[in-house]
């Protein structure tokens, strides 16, 4: 790590907080990835949305150069395919039932000091603290 290793993770953040802003002056309506996903095929009940196609086709236009540009970079996945599938149906099911994810919460609704933004963010960070507990510490999963 080198003594700039913070710039990566501050730009990320402060470019989610700017485009949550933006997309807040501009549209009227708070960026949540769930609702935005939802809107873009169609289950929102209102048809389609061309905003949230647009915003879904930004988020794996920005997965996929990130993926090319940083292609030669060392990580590993070390969970299994399936448990991945289950875990993103989980987070899924999750969002529907929590009314917004983590963006949404965490990002937009606690720069409004939405009540049930901090519960719902709190709720998520102390059940995350929780499995990552259980799994490393009582189940010896690495």
């Amino acid at each position: 790590m080198s003594d700039l290793s913070f710039i990566w993770p501050l730009s990320g953040g402060l470019l989610i907080g700017l485009s949550a802003a933006i997309y807040l002056l501009l549209n009227g309506r708070i960026a949540g990835i769930s609702g935005l996903a939802a809107s873009a095929v169609g289950w929102t009940g209102s048809g389609i949305s061309p905003l949230g196609v647009g915003f879904l086709v930004g988020i794996l236009g920005g997965a996929a150069a990130a993926f090319t540009l940083l292609r030669h970079a060392e990580f590993a996945i070390t969970a299994s395919s399936p448990l991945l599938v289950v875990g993103g149906l989980l987070v899924g099911f999750g969002t529907r039932l929590g009314s917004g994810c983590t963006s949404g919460h965490g990002v937009c609704g606690l720069a409004r000091l939405s009540p049930r933004s901090i519960v719902a963010t709190a709720t998520f960070m102390i059940v995350a603290a929780a499995t990552v507990f259980i799994t490393r510490h009582l189940m010896g999963v690495a």
